[in-house]
């Protein structure tokens, strides 16, 4: 790797280029402040950075210690709650406070919608994200299992675009409703008088509440569109006869567009595989790339060539005059957490930089040329960067983060708290220590968010020598599960959240399963979230009906009076699986499932740099996988090995079964490296490491095991 040395680091040739040639024009700072401030910054933040690590393992030795000497008592949630608060795992919890977090965009604080998260390291997948603020409808329930099956054949189904205009119609009557008519008998519509004007059998009508229309477009007879607002999201209703689907529709409705994903994580972390310089670029590049507006991608799509760029703002025409409308979703940027070094910057003494304070720096840089921007900012409307912080273990590492930002705003020029802050809420220590998480990151805070797996993955890491825990399956019944959940909503609008800052809930990791997600996914607005995560623009769609059902600022208003809903007590309890009585084929059948998921995500991560994509279970259902799902599988496993409910050569003899199904599955894809027969691959290695050695890795996390095996695989190309 080649180096050029800055202000006594020695920096990846690539990634100094990149700042100094790309990203540093037109953000007023120049190289030599941008080095000399990044240098000091390593210097003073990196041993505290070092020191919260070891912190965290020596509290994790000491809680080891204290399961290994009371596994055959009767369980003492006092005595533990007690230990817990004498080694410093749990805070002493202040009074009563609200958030002071300022120039928060709409999108985080005043409209609840639908949130993707996408891999900022391909292009492609971060454009179609961006431009997923909007989205077909119609589309979106024909082309999925929505309505309850899938299309059949190649060619136009009538009968199936019936029951999708069916479906589309009866939302509008519960989203937008007529007065004394459905939206199926309207055979006409026009603008009148600045208000919907909807012919029908009966006569003329219009909107129950005429306050629900936001703007109409119109520059000839037909197309136009007429746009309505619901919960503070807009849908768009396009009149086009002259279209195959509008010319049979006896009001000429072509289609009917949703705003959808309002707000996305352009990510850095779980969904990449970013080991180097090289793959440090790739992702600041984009990053760049989305805040300068300037991000292409090239394709050929039905055998014509298309170039994806953002996609512009829209302007309908109002009673009272023009109304820019966004067509992007507000780009927020998932930095990496406070444990990764990388080897793309080397310090003083030689040593990889921390890649948490290289995340910082080099995305709220980039994120300048939107602050920047000629007539005003692309993304954020208030001035704000947006970074969110995942896998931080309690207070003292969320006020690290915020002081970190203060020292990058310093280099950089900014004023303080440009920088606004989410808290991914998926470590154990977090979810028990919420509300001072919450108090250190005050005037930052925009975002807090639950996330099943990696939570479910530091549950099972903290409590390792308590004893066996649940399977997978049964965690989602957990006590502790159903306590996290209500916490995080609870102490979010306990700290003046609402109107301020998101309250997220997790990811609906089946992309294929929409007809589930619609029958299941309703529950998160109705839980007060004001966001969730989905695994595609269509299921952002989709999704975005349910806060059409569900006013969210209405059901926290309830929330909040009814007051809190779990205990801490709750939260602390183990999933232990006590007096389990499990047969071999249950228990086989688990470590078979955990395996086979580990594989498949593994040798795609490992072999191809694949950092999150849909990934075949054990029965062919395609699941998106990133590091948390591998995170849970290796603890769950290394978790039954240390306690004796399988051995090592059971789990060893399912890994090599398991890696024949999971070559199996790939087989049509010419860039992959088979595992079996011989099982000697790195990729292989990797998948045993994380589970043979899980037990060991710094809070169960998967990335040393990864980064290590996929630095070896670049070596040898």
């Amino acid at each position: 790797m080649e180096r050029m040395y800055r202000a006594g680091l020695a920096v990846d040739a690539t990634l100094a280029a990149f700042v100094e040639s790309r990203a540093l024009p037109g953000t007023g700072v120049s190289p030599a402040a941008f080095w000399a401030g990044f240098a000091t910054l390593i210097r003073d933040l990196g041993p505290r950075n070092r020191a919260l690590l070891d912190r965290r393992e020596t509290m994790q030795a000491e809680i080891d210690s204290w399961h290994l000497g009371r596994r055959e008592q009767v369980w003492d949630s006092a005595a533990y709650h007690d230990f817990l608060t004498r080694i410093g795992y749990l805070v002493a919890e202040g009074p009563d406070f609200a958030i002071e977090t300022a120039n928060v965009d709409a999108e985080m604080a005043r409209v609840a919608g639908p949130q993707l998260v996408v891999p900022v390291m391909n292009a492609r997948y971060a454009l179609n994200a961006a431009n997923a603020r909007w989205g077909s409808l119609y589309d979106a329930l024909y082309g999925t299992d929505a309505l309850g099956d899938l299309p059949v054949g190649r060619g136009f189904d009538p009968s199936r675009g019936a029951r999708v205009v069916g479906w589309a119609r009866d939302f509008l009557d519960r989203a937008v409703p007529l007065r004394a008519a459905r939206w199926a008998e309207v055979t006409g519509l026009a603008i009148a008088n600045g208000a919907v004007q909807a012919r029908t059998a009966a006569g003329l009508t219009t909107l129950a509440d005429p306050a629900q229309l936001a703007g109409w477009r119109q520059d000839a007879p037909t197309p136009w569109q007429i746009l309505l607002r619901n919960n503070g999201l807009l849908i768009e209703v396009r009149v086009d006869p002259a279209t195959p689907v509008g010319k049979t529709d006896p009001a000429g409705i072509a289609d009917i567009w949703l705003e959808a994903a309002l707000t996305v994580i352009m990510d850095c972390e779980d969904s990449v595989a970013a080991v180097d310089g090289a793959d440090k670029v790739l992702a600041y590049g984009n990053w760049l790339g989305l805040m300068q507006g300037s991000l292409t991608e090239a394709m050929t799509k039905d055998g014509k060539a298309i170039t994806r760029r953002l996609n512009p703002d829209l302007i309908y025409t109002t009673p009272t005059g023009p109304l820019s409308v966004k067509a992007r979703a507000l780009m927020l940027v998932r930095n990496v957490g406070h444990l990764m070094t990388n080897p793309a910057i080397l310090d003083a003494d030689g040593a990889e930089v921390p890649e948490g304070l290289m995340d910082a720096i080099i995305t709220t840089l980039c994120a300048i040329h939107d602050l920047n921007a000629p007539g005003g900012p692309r993304n954020s409307a208030s001035g704000s960067i947006y970074v969110v912080k995942p896998k931080m273990h309690g207070p003292d590492e969320v006020a690290f983060a915020c002081d970190l930002f203060d020292r990058v705003e310093a280099v950089l020029g900014l004023p303080r708290h440009t920088v606004k802050l989410g808290i991914m809420d998926e470590e154990r220590r977090t979810s028990a220590n919420l509300k001072e998480c919450i108090r250190v990151a005050s005037h930052r805070l925009a975002f807090i968010n639950t996330g099943f797996l990696d939570r479910t993955g530091d549950e099972i890491h903290t409590s390792m020598e308590a004893g066996a825990m649940v399977p997978k399956a049964e965690m989602k019944a957990a006590v502790w599960i159903k306590a996290y959940e209500n916490r995080n909503v609870d102490i979010g609008l306990a700290c003046g959240l609402q109107g301020r800052a998101q309250i997220g809930k997790g990811m609906w990791a089946a992309p294929d399963l929409m007809a589930a997600m619609l029958a299941e996914k309703a529950a998160h607005p109705e839980a007060g979230a004001t966001c969730a995560w989905v695994p595609s623009p269509t299921a952002a769609v989709l999704h975005a009906t349910h806060y059409h059902a569900t006013d969210v600022f209405a059901r926290q208003r309830a929330l909040a009076a009814a007051g809190p809903r779990s205990t801490l007590d709750e939260l602390l309890t183990l999933p232990l699986a006590q007096g389990a009585n499990w047969d071999g084929a249950m228990v086989q059948a688990e470590v078979d499932n955990n395996v086979q998921g580990i594989l498949g995500y593994v040798v795609r991560w490992v072999d191809q740099g694949i950092g999150c994509s849909k990934v075949p279970d054990i029965h062919d259902v395609a699941l998106m996988e990133d590091r948390a799902t591998c995170r849970i599988s290796s603890q769950a496993l290394a978790n039954w090995l240390l306690h004796g409910v399988v051995s090592a050569a059971q789990v060893m003899s399912a890994l090599q079964r398991m890696a024949a199904v999971v070559d199996g599955q790939n087989a049509g894809d010419p860039a992959y490296h088979p595992m079996a027969p011989g099982f000697d691959g790195l990729a292989f290695q990797a998948a045993c490491d994380l589970v043979f050695l899980g037990r060991v890795q710094p809070s169960g996390y998967t990335e040393p095991v990864l980064h290590g095996r996929r630095l070896q695989v670049k070596s040898h190309v």
